[in-house]
């Protein structure tokens, strides 16, 4: 008797299908990247001679090699530093007209004059760890945004948001462009009360 031949399987359209596989999960995967902090450079300007800026108006923080902080030359603990950062940018101690009006701050002479005069300085170490260096970060920042907030509140109640919130709303693009244009002036006014000067100087390394 005579063997029964064994069906061949089209493999001719297994290519394509393969093929239309990949492209699906090309197009549905979703890739996470890293945001990375959120910076912006100051724009290059060509300045004859540096500003004169007094010593009482830099607030100096340092980060070591243990991951110890310390601010203004004093040993502190990271759960401190935005309230001393508030403190400082805040204080308002100038007078005639680098007096601030807004500021609620302790006035202290020794301090800074006004937030536009402000200047935080960090300082890493080449061994500082990620994790320390990036909790000082945002504890700065954090400073700043606390005391926006607050202004923001303050200027624009009728809002119902505070700048960080504000901000988020118009930086998302599906926020209208008549809402997105009523809130650019109010965060240009409040990032003006309040300017982000955070300086970080090159890391160094100890031996």
């Amino acid at each position: 008797m005579a063997k029964r031949a064994a069906p061949e399987v089209n493999a001719g359209s297994m290519a394509d299908i393969a093929f239309l596989l990949l492209i699906f999960f090309l197009v549905t995967t979703t890739i996470e990247t890293d945001s990375g902090l959120n910076r912006k450079l100051p724009p290059m300007e060509d300045q004859v001679d540096p500003p004169i800026i007094r010593e009482k108006n830099i607030f100096t923080v340092v980060v070591n090699k243990n991951n110890q902080l310390l601010v203004e030359e004093k040993l502190t603990d990271v759960a401190e530093l935005r309230q001393l950062a508030i403190d400082f940018l805040d204080n308002g101690g100038g007078v005639g007209e680098e007096a601030c009006d807004y500021c609620q701050g302790a006035r202290d002479e020794a301090s800074s004059d006004n937030p536009d005069k402000a200047i935080i300085s960090l300082k890493n170490d080449r061994e500082t760890s990620y994790k320390v260096y990036i909790a000082v970060q945002n504890e700065l920042v954090a400073a700043y945004n606390d005391l926006r907030n607050r202004e923001f509140l303050r200027l624009y109640p009728n809002v119902g948001l505070n700048f960080v919130d504000a901000e988020k709303k118009y930086d998302d693009p599906r926020t209208s462009a008549e809402v997105a244009e009523d809130l650019k002036p109010k965060l240009d006014v409040v990032k003006k009360m309040y300017p982000q000067k955070l300086s970080e100087a090159e890391p160094n390394k100890t031996s």
